[in-house]
């Protein structure tokens, strides 16, 4: 079995790229453009597997994917190549439009030429992975309700109308074209290897550096939080047992507020990292509220009982484990975080094997 991975050198894409070397005997190509967000140093633990090679290419360069694919061999293609911070988006949403809406229309292109070319046995066996987020659900707003799978989309940023954008290609081409897609939206991740511009790693970063800690609005958005470990165990799972059409919520079943996932991250540094910055009291004294953003929802959380029940995926972490687990590691990483920040390991981390 062979799996090509598209974004594995991001936060997500690697991290399925380590479970799959780690616990299984599968060959595992990294295709990855390694934009500012991807990390190739995420993979040092399993980079001298024989099992694993890196591709840096684009997504929207058909061609070089095309015959990437077709040099491969692929049983699975997972699709988590994509541009994914919503205040990026607001800012600049060019980026989001073409890797996300028009990348993956080159590589479902790719993808479907490789598809046509296999013979009955293999197209039978092949899939198609599109990974996205819950985020094209829209806003939940104060309600108890959950997104379902049937959810209608509703997104309120360029990042998730792009991601929406994108699942309503993987559909149309399978619907069109018989291409043997999966669609799987998951929550809000967190966990080692994410990039600082997101809400947990950029809060450890600022409250062990004195900065401040900026709180949109009133801090009263509600996320549920997935543990990246727990949610890319579900994705290969998915990726090997799902029937073909298929579409599946992954979530922690995690949900809290924003400003008190912030006070939670200063609790467990008041424990774990005793000795702060200069003038300093407490952690939580570096809280502040800052205009709310354009769009910003209030609430999402999806209900996991489809594939609880398809597949008996459960995530293994709670948020308080989770979270005291992800602040350990960035505690004891502290050089490859700021390495991150400055790009610095794009220098050295260039000589990757190939296929």
């Amino acid at each position: 079995m062979k799996f090509l991975i598209t974004g594995g050198a991001g936060f997500i894409g690697s991290a399925v790229i380590r479970y799959l070397i780690e616990n299984t005997s599968y060959k595992v190509l990294n295709l990855d453009k390694l934009t500012y967000a991807g990390n190739l140093e995420s993979l040092d633990l399993i980079k001298n597997s024989n099992r694993y090679s890196f591709v840096q290419a684009d997504i929207c360069d058909g061609d070089t994917v095309y015959r990437t694919i077709s040099e491969f061999r692929p049983d699975i293609v997972m699709h988590l190549a994509a541009e994914s911070h919503v205040d990026r988006s607001i800012a600049e949403p060019d980026d989001f439009i073409q890797t996300n809406i028009v990348g993956t229309y080159r590589l479902l292109e790719a993808v479907l030429m490789y598809w046509q070319q296999l013979n009955p046995k293999s197209q039978e066996k092949f899939r198609f992975h599109h990974v996205s987020t819950d985020e094209v659900y829209g806003d939940l707003g104060g309600t108890d309700d959950l997104f379902h799978e049937t959810t209608a989309y509703a997104p309120s940023s360029p990042y998730s109308a792009s991601k929406a954008s994108s699942d309503h290609l993987v559909c149309a081409w399978h619907k069109t074209f018989g291409l043997p897609t999966i669609v799987t939206n998951c929550s809000n991740n967190y966990g080692p290897f994410q990039f600082p511009e997101k809400l947990i790693p950029h809060m450890i970063l600022n409250a062990i550096s004195g900065n401040d800690l900026p709180i949109y609005g009133g801090g009263d958005r509600i996320r549920d939080w997935l543990h990246v470990e727990d949610h890319a165990r579900a994705l290969v799972m998915v990726a090997l047992e799902s029937s073909i059409g298929e579409t599946y919520n992954i979530g922690g079943n995690n949900e809290v507020r924003n400003v008190d996932a912030v006070h939670l991250i200063c609790r467990f540094l008041e424990e774990l990292a005793p000795q702060k910055p200069g003038g300093i009291g407490l952690y939580s004294d570096l809280v502040t509220f800052v205009e709310d953003r354009p769009g910003h929802d209030l609430r999402y959380a999806v209900d996991t009982g489809k594939i609880k029940k398809d597949f008996g995926w459960v995530p293994n972490e709670t948020f308080e484990s989770g979270l005291y687990r992800t602040i350990q590691w960035y505690l004891s990483h502290q050089v490859w975080l700021r390495r991150v920040l400055d790009g610095g390991y794009r220098l050295d981390r260039m000589g990757e094997k190939s296929i």
